[in-house]
């Protein structure tokens, strides 16, 4: 999840923009690792994914 942290923590540092790739990359590594620490069940993987897309999306774009 180190390149997770990079891209949020380097967003507004650096001005530039955060690509939409770099959004799906965060928001996937970050569901993935809920299923695997057994917080979410894959079965649910297409709501969560939204709800943290959402988040992460608005977080960097605020």
């Amino acid at each position: 999840m180190a390149d997770a942290e990079n891209v949020a923590a380097g967003s507004g540092s650096t001005g530039k923009p955060v690509t939409e790739e770099a959004i799906l990359k965060v928001a996937k590594e970050v569901v993935v690792k809920f299923i695997e620490v057994g917080r979410l069940s894959p079965t649910n993987f297409t709501e969560t994914f939204q709800d943290v897309y959402r988040a992460v999306r608005d977080a960097v774009r605020s």
